[in-house]
Protein backbone atom coordinates (compact mmCIF):
# COMPACT_ATOMS: atom_id res chain seq x y z
CA UNK A 1 0.00 0.00 0.00
CA UNK A 2 1.77 3.26 -1.01
CA UNK A 3 2.22 5.79 2.07
CA UNK A 4 -0.81 8.24 0.87
CA UNK A 5 -3.32 5.39 0.81
CA UNK A 6 -2.10 4.07 4.01
CA UNK A 7 -3.04 7.46 5.78
CA UNK A 8 -6.12 7.84 4.28
CA UNK A 9 -6.96 4.46 5.32
CA UNK A 10 -6.02 5.19 9.14
CA UNK A 11 -7.96 8.59 9.39
CA UNK A 12 -10.66 6.58 7.94
CA UNK A 13 -10.25 4.39 10.57
CA UNK A 14 -9.83 6.82 13.34
CA UNK A 15 -13.03 8.53 11.65
CA UNK A 16 -15.34 5.65 11.87
CA UNK A 17 -14.12 5.07 15.46
CA UNK A 18 -15.21 8.21 16.39
CA UNK A 19 -18.32 8.33 14.77
CA UNK A 20 -19.02 5.06 16.50
CA UNK A 21 -18.28 6.46 19.61
CA UNK A 22 -20.14 9.75 19.53
CA UNK A 23 -23.12 7.76 18.67
CA UNK A 24 -23.47 10.00 15.64
CA UNK A 25 -26.24 6.60 13.61
CA UNK A 26 -28.48 6.77 16.80
CA UNK A 27 -28.43 10.61 16.76
CA UNK A 28 -29.07 10.94 13.26
CA UNK A 29 -32.23 8.79 13.92
CA UNK A 30 -33.61 10.69 16.93
CA UNK A 31 -33.34 14.03 14.58
CA UNK A 32 -35.31 12.19 11.79
CA UNK A 33 -37.63 11.61 13.99
CA UNK A 34 -37.67 15.17 15.71
CA UNK A 35 -37.90 16.47 11.98
CA UNK A 36 -41.09 14.22 11.48
CA UNK A 37 -42.87 16.36 14.43
CA UNK A 38 -41.82 19.49 13.40
CA UNK A 39 -42.73 19.15 9.51
CA UNK A 40 -46.57 18.12 11.09
CA UNK A 41 -48.21 21.84 11.04
CA UNK A 42 -50.17 20.96 14.45
CA UNK A 43 -47.03 21.21 16.34
CA UNK A 44 -47.06 24.54 16.53
CA UNK A 45 -50.41 24.18 18.29
CA UNK A 46 -48.53 23.87 21.30
CA UNK A 47 -45.86 26.48 20.84
CA UNK A 48 -43.84 25.92 24.11
CA UNK A 49 -43.27 21.88 22.87
CA UNK A 50 -42.57 23.41 18.77
CA UNK A 51 -39.79 25.60 20.26
CA UNK A 52 -38.21 23.16 22.45
CA UNK A 53 -38.10 20.36 19.76
CA UNK A 54 -36.69 22.88 17.11
CA UNK A 55 -33.85 23.59 19.37
CA UNK A 56 -33.14 20.02 19.77
CA UNK A 57 -33.09 19.55 16.27
CA UNK A 58 -30.80 22.22 16.01
CA UNK A 59 -27.87 21.01 18.36
CA UNK A 60 -28.35 17.45 17.12
CA UNK A 61 -27.79 19.21 13.67
CA UNK A 62 -24.65 20.78 14.67
CA UNK A 63 -23.26 17.85 16.38
CA UNK A 64 -23.92 15.03 13.26
CA UNK A 65 -23.02 16.45 10.13
CA UNK A 66 -19.79 17.84 10.40
CA UNK A 67 -19.19 14.06 11.20
CA UNK A 68 -20.86 13.00 8.41
CA UNK A 69 -19.21 14.81 6.19
CA UNK A 70 -16.05 13.60 7.26
CA UNK A 71 -16.58 10.41 6.87
CA UNK A 72 -18.20 10.77 2.98
CA UNK A 73 -14.99 13.10 2.10
CA UNK A 74 -12.31 10.42 3.69
CA UNK A 75 -14.89 7.70 2.25
CA UNK A 76 -14.01 9.11 -1.25
CA UNK A 77 -10.89 10.01 -1.03
CA UNK A 78 -9.81 6.27 -0.21
CA UNK A 79 -12.14 4.78 -3.13
CA UNK A 80 -9.95 7.95 -5.53
CA UNK A 81 -6.41 6.58 -3.99
CA UNK A 82 -7.28 2.70 -4.62
CA UNK A 83 -8.03 3.60 -8.17
CA UNK A 84 -3.81 3.99 -8.32
CA UNK A 85 -4.44 7.20 -10.35
CA UNK A 86 -1.34 9.18 -10.19
CA UNK A 87 -2.56 12.07 -11.79
CA UNK A 88 -5.03 12.58 -8.98
CA UNK A 89 -2.27 12.12 -6.24
CA UNK A 90 -1.60 15.60 -5.61
CA UNK A 91 -5.16 17.03 -5.32
CA UNK A 92 -6.18 13.67 -2.91
CA UNK A 93 -3.15 14.62 -1.07
CA UNK A 94 -4.10 18.28 -0.53
CA UNK A 95 -7.64 17.23 0.50
CA UNK A 96 -6.79 14.79 3.27
CA UNK A 97 -4.57 17.28 4.68
CA UNK A 98 -7.41 19.15 4.90
CA UNK A 99 -9.25 16.57 6.45
CA UNK A 100 -6.48 15.69 8.64
CA UNK A 101 -6.79 18.86 10.58
CA UNK A 102 -10.64 19.25 10.93
CA UNK A 103 -10.26 15.38 12.52
CA UNK A 104 -7.89 16.84 15.15
CA UNK A 105 -10.56 20.02 16.13
CA UNK A 106 -13.91 17.35 15.07
CA UNK A 107 -11.99 14.71 17.56
CA UNK A 108 -12.42 17.06 20.94
CA UNK A 109 -16.17 16.02 20.89
CA UNK A 110 -15.03 12.86 22.40
CA UNK A 111 -13.98 14.60 25.40
CA UNK A 112 -17.57 15.45 26.03
CA UNK A 113 -19.59 12.00 27.55
CA UNK A 114 -21.24 13.51 30.26
CA UNK A 115 -25.46 13.37 30.81
CA UNK A 116 -25.69 16.90 29.60
CA UNK A 117 -22.59 17.65 27.77
CA UNK A 118 -24.29 18.68 24.63
CA UNK A 119 -27.02 20.71 26.77
CA UNK A 120 -26.93 24.16 26.13
CA UNK A 121 -25.67 26.20 29.49
CA UNK A 122 -26.68 28.91 31.68
CA UNK A 123 -23.98 30.96 33.54
CA UNK A 124 -24.77 32.47 36.93
CA UNK A 125 -22.15 34.82 38.26
CA UNK A 126 -22.14 36.43 41.93
CA UNK A 127 -19.68 38.87 43.28
CA UNK A 128 -17.88 37.26 46.49
CA UNK A 129 -15.82 39.03 48.63
CA UNK A 130 -14.18 42.38 47.79
CA UNK A 131 -16.83 45.11 47.69
CA UNK A 132 -16.67 47.49 44.85
CA UNK A 133 -13.54 45.76 43.30
CA UNK A 134 -15.88 42.29 43.45
CA UNK A 135 -18.48 43.63 41.80
CA UNK A 136 -16.09 45.18 38.78
CA UNK A 137 -14.32 41.88 39.54
CA UNK A 138 -17.85 39.77 37.99
CA UNK A 139 -18.55 42.38 35.54
CA UNK A 140 -14.94 41.54 33.87
CA UNK A 141 -15.95 38.23 34.05
CA UNK A 142 -19.41 38.68 32.61
CA UNK A 143 -17.43 40.58 29.82
CA UNK A 144 -14.98 37.47 29.41
CA UNK A 145 -17.83 34.92 29.03
CA UNK A 146 -19.43 37.02 26.59
CA UNK A 147 -16.90 37.73 24.45
CA UNK A 148 -15.34 33.81 24.53
CA UNK A 149 -19.16 33.17 23.46
CA UNK A 150 -18.74 35.14 20.46
CA UNK A 151 -15.21 33.83 19.33
CA UNK A 152 -16.94 30.28 19.34
CA UNK A 153 -20.14 31.37 17.24
CA UNK A 154 -22.54 30.57 20.39
CA UNK A 155 -25.80 32.58 21.08
CA UNK A 156 -25.64 34.69 24.69
CA UNK A 157 -28.63 36.38 26.43
CA UNK A 158 -28.24 38.05 29.73
CA UNK A 159 -31.62 37.20 31.18
CA UNK A 160 -30.77 38.75 34.71
CA UNK A 161 -28.23 41.53 35.74
CA UNK A 162 -28.27 43.30 39.20
CA UNK A 163 -25.68 46.41 38.75
CA UNK A 164 -23.42 47.28 41.88
CA UNK A 165 -24.06 50.82 43.66
CA UNK A 166 -20.63 51.98 42.47
CA UNK A 167 -19.55 50.15 39.74
CA UNK A 168 -19.70 46.28 37.75
CA UNK A 169 -22.40 43.56 38.87
CA UNK A 170 -23.60 42.43 41.67
CA UNK A 171 -24.66 38.99 39.54
CA UNK A 172 -25.80 38.07 36.16
CA UNK A 173 -27.36 35.45 34.46
CA UNK A 174 -26.26 34.41 30.61
CA UNK A 175 -28.10 31.88 28.86
CA UNK A 176 -25.49 30.89 26.18
CA UNK A 177 -26.85 28.23 23.31
CA UNK A 178 -24.16 26.14 20.71
CA UNK A 179 -22.83 22.65 20.43
CA UNK A 180 -21.49 21.47 23.91
CA UNK A 181 -22.01 25.12 25.07
CA UNK A 182 -22.57 23.21 28.73
CA UNK A 183 -19.60 20.01 28.05
CA UNK A 184 -16.99 23.26 27.46
CA UNK A 185 -17.97 25.41 30.07
CA UNK A 186 -18.43 23.19 32.93
CA UNK A 187 -14.29 23.88 33.31
CA UNK A 188 -15.72 27.29 34.70
CA UNK A 189 -17.79 26.13 37.48
CA UNK A 190 -16.40 27.54 41.00
CA UNK A 191 -14.71 30.45 42.21
CA UNK A 192 -12.49 32.77 40.47
CA UNK A 193 -10.16 35.34 41.81
CA UNK A 194 -8.34 38.43 40.85
CA UNK A 195 -5.25 40.07 42.46
CA UNK A 196 -4.42 43.75 41.13
CA UNK A 197 -3.98 47.09 41.39
CA UNK A 198 -7.94 48.81 42.84
CA UNK A 199 -8.81 51.17 40.96
CA UNK A 200 -11.39 52.33 43.59
CA UNK A 201 -8.70 52.64 45.76
CA UNK A 202 -7.79 56.28 46.61
CA UNK A 203 -3.99 54.87 47.65
CA UNK A 204 -3.64 52.17 44.69
CA UNK A 205 -3.11 49.29 46.93
CA UNK A 206 -3.00 45.67 46.02
CA UNK A 207 -6.45 44.34 45.80
CA UNK A 208 -7.75 40.29 46.15
CA UNK A 209 -11.44 40.14 45.02
CA UNK A 210 -13.72 36.91 44.33
CA UNK A 211 -16.22 36.13 41.94
CA UNK A 212 -18.15 33.03 41.66
CA UNK A 213 -19.28 31.26 38.48
CA UNK A 214 -21.95 28.53 38.66
CA UNK A 215 -22.86 26.99 35.11
CA UNK A 216 -25.93 25.29 35.01
CA UNK A 217 -27.02 22.65 31.82
CA UNK A 218 -30.04 23.81 30.26
CA UNK A 219 -32.82 21.84 30.79
CA UNK A 220 -35.83 22.31 28.29
CA UNK A 221 -37.67 19.49 28.91
CA UNK A 222 -39.44 19.00 32.57
CA UNK A 223 -39.44 15.71 32.78
CA UNK A 224 -35.78 15.41 32.22
CA UNK A 225 -35.22 16.69 35.75
CA UNK A 226 -39.41 16.44 37.33
CA UNK A 227 -39.61 18.51 40.49
CA UNK A 228 -42.69 18.02 42.93
CA UNK A 229 -44.96 20.86 43.13
CA UNK A 230 -45.14 20.18 47.04
CA UNK A 231 -41.43 21.21 46.87
CA UNK A 232 -41.67 24.62 45.87
CA UNK A 233 -42.66 27.81 47.38
CA UNK A 234 -43.32 30.30 44.75
CA UNK A 235 -43.52 34.10 45.48
CA UNK A 236 -44.56 37.16 43.69
CA UNK A 237 -43.05 40.73 44.00
CA UNK A 238 -43.15 44.24 42.60
CA UNK A 239 -40.64 44.28 39.99
CA UNK A 240 -37.26 46.96 40.11
CA UNK A 241 -35.68 45.95 36.95
CA UNK A 242 -35.51 46.74 33.61
CA UNK A 243 -38.74 46.52 31.41
CA UNK A 244 -40.53 50.28 31.41
CA UNK A 245 -42.98 51.54 33.58
CA UNK A 246 -45.27 48.04 33.63
CA UNK A 247 -42.60 46.41 34.94
CA UNK A 248 -42.38 48.39 38.31
CA UNK A 249 -46.20 48.65 39.13
CA UNK A 250 -47.08 44.75 38.65
CA UNK A 251 -45.98 41.87 40.75
CA UNK A 252 -44.25 39.96 37.29
CA UNK A 253 -40.94 39.15 39.70
CA UNK A 254 -40.88 35.46 40.88
CA UNK A 255 -38.98 33.94 43.52
CA UNK A 256 -39.06 30.06 43.47
CA UNK A 257 -37.50 28.18 46.64
CA UNK A 258 -36.73 24.85 46.29
CA UNK A 259 -37.34 23.75 49.75
CA UNK A 260 -35.23 19.81 50.27
CA UNK A 261 -32.34 21.83 48.66
CA UNK A 262 -32.93 25.48 49.88
CA UNK A 263 -31.68 27.10 46.54
CA UNK A 264 -33.43 30.11 45.67
CA UNK A 265 -33.96 31.71 42.15
CA UNK A 266 -35.18 34.94 41.41
CA UNK A 267 -36.09 36.47 37.74
CA UNK A 268 -37.35 39.86 37.05
CA UNK A 269 -36.42 40.62 34.12
CA UNK A 270 -39.41 40.57 31.88
CA UNK A 271 -42.98 41.99 31.92
CA UNK A 272 -45.22 38.91 32.54
CA UNK A 273 -44.86 36.95 35.56
CA UNK A 274 -45.63 33.43 33.35
CA UNK A 275 -42.56 34.14 31.83
CA UNK A 276 -40.60 34.97 34.88
CA UNK A 277 -41.50 31.94 36.50
CA UNK A 278 -41.02 29.67 33.13
CA UNK A 279 -37.23 31.15 33.50
CA UNK A 280 -37.08 30.54 37.13
CA UNK A 281 -37.71 26.97 36.54
CA UNK A 282 -35.63 26.33 33.73
CA UNK A 283 -32.83 27.72 36.09
CA UNK A 284 -33.43 25.74 38.64
CA UNK A 285 -33.95 22.58 36.85
CA UNK A 286 -30.47 23.03 35.93
CA UNK A 287 -29.24 23.80 39.09
CA UNK A 288 -30.73 20.35 40.54
CA UNK A 289 -29.59 18.48 37.26
CA UNK A 290 -25.83 19.83 37.89
CA UNK A 291 -26.06 19.16 41.98
CA UNK A 292 -27.07 15.40 40.72
CA UNK A 293 -24.09 15.06 38.82
CA UNK A 294 -21.78 16.75 41.20
CA UNK A 295 -23.25 14.74 44.17
CA UNK A 296 -23.14 11.11 41.73
CA UNK A 297 -26.52 10.66 42.76
CA UNK A 298 -29.92 9.91 40.42
CA UNK A 299 -32.79 10.91 42.68
CA UNK A 300 -33.46 14.58 43.62
CA UNK A 301 -34.47 13.08 47.41
CA UNK A 302 -30.90 11.66 47.54
CA UNK A 303 -29.49 15.81 47.13
CA UNK A 304 -28.18 17.46 50.27
CA UNK A 305 -28.62 20.46 50.92
CA UNK A 306 -25.76 22.92 50.39
CA UNK A 307 -23.47 20.50 49.13
CA UNK A 308 -22.70 21.87 46.18
CA UNK A 309 -19.34 24.16 45.06
CA UNK A 310 -20.00 27.51 45.96
CA UNK A 311 -17.67 29.54 48.17
CA UNK A 312 -14.77 27.10 48.65
CA UNK A 313 -10.98 27.04 47.12
CA UNK A 314 -10.69 29.47 44.17
CA UNK A 315 -10.40 26.91 40.84
CA UNK A 316 -8.61 30.03 39.19
CA UNK A 317 -6.10 32.82 39.99
CA UNK A 318 -5.79 35.68 37.69
CA UNK A 319 -2.64 37.93 39.09
CA UNK A 320 -2.79 41.54 37.25
CA UNK A 321 -0.03 42.67 39.75
CA UNK A 322 2.78 42.63 40.56
CA UNK A 323 3.29 40.09 36.80
CA UNK A 324 0.68 39.03 34.53
CA UNK A 325 -0.57 35.45 34.60
CA UNK A 326 -3.90 33.03 34.71
CA UNK A 327 -3.28 30.39 36.26
CA UNK A 328 -5.86 27.04 36.99
CA UNK A 329 -5.23 25.51 40.65
CA UNK A 330 -6.66 22.28 39.25
CA UNK A 331 -5.19 21.60 36.02
CA UNK A 332 -1.93 24.09 36.54
CA UNK A 333 -2.95 25.45 32.82
CA UNK A 334 -1.56 28.93 32.88
CA UNK A 335 -1.48 31.98 30.26
CA UNK A 336 0.66 34.36 30.68
CA UNK A 337 -1.40 36.86 28.32
CA UNK A 338 -4.12 37.83 31.09
CA UNK A 339 -5.39 40.49 29.34
CA UNK A 340 -6.01 38.07 26.36
CA UNK A 341 -8.11 35.79 28.65
CA UNK A 342 -9.92 38.69 29.77
CA UNK A 343 -11.05 39.24 26.30
CA UNK A 344 -12.35 35.62 26.03
CA UNK A 345 -9.49 33.20 24.84
CA UNK A 346 -10.10 30.49 27.57
CA UNK A 347 -10.43 27.57 25.35
CA UNK A 348 -6.63 26.39 26.68
CA UNK A 349 -8.06 26.03 30.08
CA UNK A 350 -11.17 24.62 28.86
CA UNK A 351 -9.61 21.62 27.25
CA UNK A 352 -6.90 21.25 29.65
CA UNK A 353 -9.70 20.39 32.44
CA UNK A 354 -11.46 17.89 29.72
CA UNK A 355 -8.17 15.81 29.49
CA UNK A 356 -7.85 16.00 32.75
CA UNK A 357 -11.29 14.99 33.63
CA UNK A 358 -11.18 11.87 30.96
CA UNK A 359 -7.70 10.70 32.15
Amino acid sequence: MQPLQKRAQELKSMIVEAYDHLQISAKAEELAQIDVQLADSSIWNDNERAQMLSKQSASLRAQIEPWQSLRTQISDIVELLAMNDASMNAECETQLESLEKEFITRKKDLLFQGEYDTHDAILRLSAGVGGTDAQDWCEMLERMYLRWGEKQGFKTEVIERSPGEEAGIKSATIAVAGPYAYGKLQAEHGVHRLVRLSPFNSDNLRQTSFALVEVLPEIEAPDEVVIDDKDLKIDVYRSGGKGGQSVNTTDSAVRITHLPTGIVVAIQNERSQLQNKETAMKILRGKLAQMLVEQHTEQLSDLQAGESASWGAQIRNYVLHPYTMVKDTRTKHENRDAQAVLDGQIDGFIEAYLEQKMS
